[in-house]
């Protein structure tokens, strides 16, 4: 992975993404493009869907003339909101919670989260039925 890329390039990509004003949901759980390319990921849908913010996710479907309130109405549904407040995921949370906890204090940083609880933040992810939110 890194090893295929040169120090220079990636300090380039580095630079490049540190200025962007794009991907803002991304840099949050991916600050360090040299650490990003060190993590071995499988790319899921719900993956993709929670370190992009879009897909299914309602704030991203709102630019699509649809309402941008999760479910339960209280809210925008983000994936600040998905992640760390929204009751409806309370129980599909409980174990990525517990982890964190074990060691941490919760809530944490998505990127935090996802480097150094990548199996549980998976786990957590992967059981989110987006579809259906």
């Amino acid at each position: 992975m890194i090893s295929d890329l040169s120090d220079l390039s990636v300090t380039k990509w580095q630079s490049e993404w540190d200025h962007t004003t794009k991907g803002a949901i991304m840099k949050s759980f991916f600050p360090r493009i040299a650490d990003r390319l060190k993590m071995k990921i499988n790319v899921t849908p719900n993956f993709t869907t929670m370190v992009t913010g879009h897909s299914n996710i309602k704030s991203y479907l709102h630019k699509y003339k649809k309402s941008p309130m999760c479910s339960c109405k209280s809210r925008e549904q983000t994936v600040d909101n998905i992640l760390y407040d929204w009751k409806l995921l309370e129980q599909k949370k409980d174990s990525l919670k517990g982890a964190v906890l074990w060691t941490e204090n919760w809530p944490m940083s998505k990127n935090k989260l996802i480097t150094k609880f990548h199996k549980d933040f998976k786990k957590f992810m992967n059981n989110i039925p987006f579809d259906k939110l």
